[in-house]
């Protein structure tokens, strides 16, 4: 085995043994999460905040808006603001389980480490949608191996803990997505307002929204404003909206075992028939026989 392969085979080890069984465990270290999958998923909805994903072993399929994602343990993933997407494990087995690891990013952390990166004159550009994926190099294998081998350390998590996340940050921020993370955090940029027009979104997905207020809120042109959104999470600000509603109302018809009309109206749906229709367009198939197919696998 290579170095990159020893240190996979170790980090192997450590999750399995904290995750023996199928799931996700939130760990000791603030922000890192661990997961196990031991059979394929059906395509499942989840909010992506912004983190870094690695995957120790096994693939995912990641879906935004018209865009997929697809990614392995040669390839992290970046998402870089809070967004809506379909996400999928592939070809996993009780013999040969898909293990990863995602952690939080701090981006208060990334602000301050895109500043101290910049004076050493290494900027990255800044272009791109708030999801990326980025190449698995030696060299942040071995900080992510560095942070899980902490868990068996306890005493040492509150003081070596962030210094690795930073080393984290700043391999991903030197390397060829870097720019993804800076469009994001970067302190007044168009991408910083379009965060507050997302976070705004995010506080009232189930209210009517006039794109002339999100750009009052984003404090740009409703023409800029569309643009600069767009480009960041593939979608429009309407259609951003239809798909937290629409996530939101599976979580509910899943978690609370509430029928789809009464989802429909709680997210915001004047309409059942819309709501159907669009919920079939997203997830694949009507709100009764996706939830059923769901909760069947729990």
């Amino acid at each position: 085995m290579n170095g990159i392969e020893l240190a996979r085979h170790r980090m192997c080890e450590l999750v399995e043994r904290r995750l023996p069984h199928e799931g996700s465990l939130a760990t000791a270290i603030p922000g890192l999460s661990l997961h196990r999958r031991t059979s394929s998923m059906t395509p499942d909805s989840s909010l992506y905040e912004p983190s870094f994903a690695f995957i120790i072993k096994g693939a995912k399929r990641v879906v935004l808006g018209n865009e997929t994602y697809v990614y392995d343990q040669d390839h992290f993933l970046l998402t870089a603001v809070g967004l809506p997407t379909i996400v999928q494990v592939l070809d996993a087995s009780a013999s040969a389980p898909y293990l990863s690891l995602k952690l939080d990013i701090d981006l208060d952390m990334a602000r301050d480490l895109i500043a101290e990166v910049d004076q050493l004159g290494r900027p990255a550009e800044g272009n791109g949608t708030g999801i990326a994926i980025g190449p698995v190099t030696p060299e942040l294998t071995n900080a992510a191996l560095r942070l899980l081998d902490l868990l068996d350390e306890p005493r040492d998590i509150p003081i070596l803990a962030r210094f690795i996340q930073r080393e984290i940050l700043y391999r991903i921020v030197t390397g060829p997505v870097g720019g993804r993370l800076r469009h994001a955090v970067e302190v007044g940029t168009q991408t910083n307002r379009v965060s507050a027009a997302i976070r705004w979104l995010r506080d009232h997905f189930d209210q009517p929204v006039r794109i002339e207020t999100l750009a009052g809120v984003a404090g740009m042109g409703e023409s800029t404003l569309h643009h600069h959104f767009r480009a960041l999470t593939a979608m429009s600000p309407l259609q951003y909206q239809k798909h937290l509603r629409l996530h939101e109302a599976r979580r509910m018809m899943i978690a609370d075992r509430i029928d789809a009309g009464s989802a429909a109206l709680r997210v915001g749906y004047e309409s059942v028939t819309q709501f159907n229709r669009e919920y079939r367009r997203l997830f694949g198939a009507p709100p009764k026989t996706d939830v059923r197919v769901i909760l069947s696998h729990a």
